[in-house]
């Protein structure tokens, strides 16, 4: 039994066999290997950086619930045009404006057929007016309806001047006729100035918020 033990062991059968050599996985020789196979690389993942400046550099890394930049919206020529004859519109209502309570007084206290001639024409001018502005604001409004910035603006005063328009209309609806004058009823003569007087100030009001209000 000694004798067949002593062969055993100097034969090697109970040596422990050697392990194999680690095979050359680095990603140089991964991606060549790829190269000369014309074959996109395998390269092994490692671990995930973890992104320690994110809060000085969020170019950088980005975040998913970063919200996402607004795009630029791009303004045709045309739209730079209808905004200007907006603005002018808008400045030369304002002279109309006070000729027409001036002169709405003059007839409401002591009517002359002269007074009630540039009354007319100044009536005349500040429908005009509001008849450009409306068209060029709409217009415009509606060419500006993706621009978030700026839009409880733009569309307050929208409303207010169309508030104001329907004033005009039922302004010039209680106008007194051409036979009765302003010598006609003084409930008449009261309604027209009172919706005159309101419609005007509704209109100075929105006009000065579209100064005033930066955003």
């Amino acid at each position: 039994m000694e004798t067949l033990l002593l062969i055993l062991a100097s034969s090697g059968a109970f040596q422990q066999i050697p392990a194999p050599p680690p095979a050359a996985d680095s990603v140089p020789a991964v991606a060549a290997s790829a190269t000369a196979l014309n074959r996109p690389a395998a390269v092994p993942l490692g671990p995930v950086e973890e992104p320690r400046l994110w809060p000085l550099r969020p170019d950088l890394y980005g975040s998913p619930g970063q919200p996402q930049r607004p795009r630029a919206v791009e303004y045709s020529e045309l739209y730079h045009v209808r905004l200007t004859v907006h603005k002018v519109a808008s400045i030369a209502t304002v002279p109309l404006f006070a000729a027409q309570y001036v002169y709405g007084r003059r007839l409401y206290n002591d009517p002359t057929e002269s007074d009630r001639q540039v009354h007319g024409a100044l009536a005349s001018g500040v429908a005009g007016l509001f008849a450009v502005n409306t068209v060029t604001g709409l217009w415009n409004l509606w060419d500006s309806r993706k621009t978030h910035e700026g839009a409880l603006r733009r569309y307050l005063h929208s409303g207010l001047m169309l508030l104001a328009e329907a004033g005009f209309v039922a302004t010039g609806a209680t106008a007194p006729d051409d036979d009765e004058g302003f010598t006609g009823s003084s409930n008449n003569r009261g309604l027209h100035r009172t919706l005159a007087i309101a419609s005007m100030g509704t209109a100075l009001v929105s006009f000065a918020m579209m100064i005033l209000w930066k955003d």
